[in-house]
Parts: structure tokens; C-alpha cells; sequence
């Protein structure tokens, strides 16, 4: 029992004297920024520049440099209580989300395809998984994913 009493005073005093080197370095000036450039360039000189990024086959496109993107959407799309159905075949799942301009399309598997203005990107971005692929051409894309 008495060395768990011993054990617990040491653990306050190493507690307070924690609390008293705090107390210490509170009231202490603050620590300068770290210089900018590495201590090797002179100040006039420009630094060198490193290219750190990936080589080219291995960079993903950024969005400026896709034309769209696009994913399976096997279930009923349900707006505002309403199932969407293709205005051309009628077909109500399956679909194919496409992502373009700032506009969300939706392609039935026999082909036809719609606008759908009660679809954003925000939407889109929310429901798209990660980009496993890019593809030079659309009908590459479908092939791809199956339709």
C-alpha cells in the first residue's frame, strides 16, 4: 500500500515541476520564423528550382483537361418523389451519369440520353467514386463501363 502512495507523490512532483518548466517558457519571448530561403543560397540569388512532381504517365488529368466524366448508376434515379424514366424507351435504371459543362446527363443502356437540369455537379461529385481511368474517347469510356 505504501508504494503506491510513494508512487502517486512522484508522479505530482513530476506533474509541478512540468507545470513550473511551463511556466517558464510561457513568459520567454517568442521564437522567431524560420528563414525562407536555405541557409546554403546567398540572399540575392534566386533558389533552384526542383521539379518534385510525378513523370508524366503517372499524373492524373485535372478537370480543365477532361471533357466530363461519367459512372454506373444501376438504381432508379428518384427526383422530388418522381422515378425518371427515359423519355425515348421508357427504361428507369441502368443509367449512365455523364458530367460535362457544369450539366448532368443521364444515358439509358439502349443509347437515348437526357438532360437533367434537377442534376448538379455537386450531386454528381457527392455520388461519384474515385477515377480509376481516363479514356481518349467517349465510346472508349462506355466500352470501359460496361455499356
Amino acid at each position: 500500500m505504501f508504494h503506491r502512495i510513494r508512487a502517486r507523490r512522484g508522479v505530482a512532483e513530476l506533474q509541478q515541476q512540468t507545470y513550473e518548466a511551463y511556466l517558464r517558457i510561457a513568459g520567454q519571448a517568442p521564437v522567431e520564423d524560420a528563414p525562407t530561403q536555405p541557409a546554403s543560397a546567398a540572399p540575392g540569388e534566386p533558389a533552384a528550382v526542383v521539379d518534385d512532381f510525378l513523370p508524366p504517365e503517372l499524373r492524373v488529368p485535372s478537370h480543365d483537361e477532361v471533357e466530363g466524366r461519367m459512372m454506373p448508376w444501376p438504381w432508379p434515379v428518384v427526383l422530388e418523389d418522381e422515378v425518371v424514366a427515359c423519355a425515348d424507351c421508357g427504361a428507369y435504371r441502368d443509367w449512365m451519369v455523364l458530367s460535362t459543362r457544369d450539366q448532368i446527363w443521364l444515358r439509358c443502356r439502349a443509347g437515348h440520353q437526357q438532360h437533367e437540369t434537377r442534376l448538379d455537379t455537386p450531386w454528381y461529385n457527392r455520388h461519384a467514386g474515385p477515377v480509376d481511368s481516363t479514356h481518349a474517347t467517349f465510346e472508349d469510356c462506355l466500352r470501359h463501363l460496361g455499356h
